[in-house]
C-alpha cells in the first residue's frame, strides 16, 4: 500500500484535527502518500482533494472543528454517486480510505467497501450513539462544553428562583443530557429513550420551591421534545418563571479536552496500523479501553447505541 487517503463527513466535532494529524503523521512515518478529501464524500464525488503533508497538519491539535471541511452528500445515497465515489478513488490511486464520522458517514464508507475499496472508520459523533464504542471522538469535549455552560447557568438561575431547561443536541439518543444532568447535578434529564410525565415533574418541582430550594435544571435532549413548548407548560403549571437556553452547535465546538486528543491520536494510529496490516471494511471502536475492530456492516446494522439504563436511574436517586 502506498496511497491512502482521509476524510471527515457529517456534522463536525472537536478532535477530528487531531485524528487526521495522527494519520497523517502516522501515515508518513510508514512512507505513505496521504490524500486529504475536503468537504467529506461531497469533495470526493467532486474530485477536491490535495497531498497532506506534515506542515499540513501543524498546529491543529488544538482546534475544533476539522480544517479539511465537511458537508452533506445527497449523492452518496444513490447507487451512481457511489459509484462515481469509488471510481474517484480509483484514480487517484487511493488502495485505502478513512473515514471520519457518524452513523450516516459509516453507511457511506460501507456503501464504499462493498464496492472494493479498503476502508476504516473512525466514530466521530458527539451524540455518542454508534455501536460497538464506549466513546465516539468529540462526546467528551462536548460534554465539558454543555458543564460550562450549565455552571453558569446555575448561577443566575439560583439568584432569580428560576427553573432552567437547557436543550442539547440528540436527535434520536440522549446521552448527552443524562450524563450532562449528572454531571452537573441537574433535577432531570428528558431524553428520548426514556417516557416523562411533565405533570409528575411539576408536582417535584413545586415541592422543592416550598422547600426552599432556590432553581431547578432541566436538561432536555432536542429528540425529547421542544424545550422552550415544554419550559412554557410547566410555567403554566407552577406558577414560577422558567427560561430555556438552546446550546446548540456551541457544544460542537472548542479546542478538543485531553481525553479527546489522546482517543483521536490513537484512533488514528490505528487506522493507519490497520490498513497497512491488511484490515478493511471495518470500524474503530474503544472497548473497555481498547481498540477494536467491529465490520461496518454489523455497526450499521446494530443501529443506534442504546443509553445505559443505569444512567437515568442514577438521576432519580441524586435529585432528592
Amino acid at each position: 500500500m502506498k496511497r491512502i487517503a482521509v476524510l471527515t463527513s457529517g456534522g463536525d466535532c472537536s478532535g477530528m484535527n487531531a485524528a487526521v494529524r495522527a494519520i497523517v503523521r502516522a501515515g508518513l512515518a510508514a512512507n505513505l502518500e496521504i490524500i486529504g478529501i475536503q468537504k467529506g464524500f461531497q469533495g470526493l464525488i467532486d474530485r477536491h482533494y490535495e497531498l497532506l503533508s506534515t506542515k499540513s497538519v501543524s498546529n491543529i491539535l488544538q482546534r475544533g472543528g476539522t480544517f479539511l471541511q465537511s458537508a452533506r452528500c445527497k449523492e452518496m445515497r444513490e447507487d451512481a454517486g457511489q459509484r462515481l465515489a469509488a471510481e474517484n478513488l480509483a484514480g487517484m490511486g487511493v488502495e485505502g480510505l478513512i473515514v471520519l464520522g457518524g452513523d450516516g458517514s459509516l453507511a457511506g464508507a460501507l456503501a464504499l467497501a462493498q464496492r472494493g475499496t479498503a476502508v476504516i472508520g473512525i466514530p466521530a459523533s458527539i451524540d455518542n450513539d454508534i455501536a460497538f464504542t464506549d466513546m465516539a471522538l468529540g462526546v467528551d469535549t462536548a460534554l465539558n462544553n454543555i458543564a460550562r455552560a450549565v455552571d453558569n447557568i446555575k448561577d443566575t438561575a439560583s439568584s432569580h428562583d428560576r427553573a432552567f431547561l437547557v436543550e442539547t443536541m440528540g436527535r434520536n439518543c440522549g446521552y448527552l443530557a443524562v450524563v450532562s444532568a449528572i454531571a452537573c447535578g441537574a433535577e432531570y434529564s428528558l431524553i428520548p429513550e426514556e417516557p416523562y410525565d411533565l405533570d409528575a415533574i411539576c408536582q417535584e418541582l413545586r415541592r422543592r420551591y416550598q422547600q426552599g430550594r432556590s432553581n431547578s435544571i432541566i436538561m432536555v435532549a432536542e429528540g425529547a421534545g421542544n424545550a422552550q413548548k415544554i419550559g412554557e407548560q410547566i410555567k403554566d403549571k407552577i406558577g414560577f418563571e422558567t427560561r430555556t437556553i438552546v446550546l446548540g452547535h456551541y457544544q460542537r465546538g472548542g479546542s478538543p479536552t485531553v481525553f479527546d486528543r489522546l482517543l483521536a491520536a490513537r484512533f488514528g494510529q490505528a487506522a493507519v496500523e490497520k490498513l497497512l496490516a491488511g484490515e478493511k471494511d471495518k470500524m474503530l471502536g474503544l472497548k473497555n479501553s481498547k481498540i477494536q475492530l467491529t465490520p461496518l456492516e454489523e455497526v450499521i446494522a446494530a443501529g443506534i447505541r442504546p443509553i445505559d439504563k443505569l444512567l437515568p436511574r442514577l438521576i432519580d436517586k441524586l435529585m432528592i
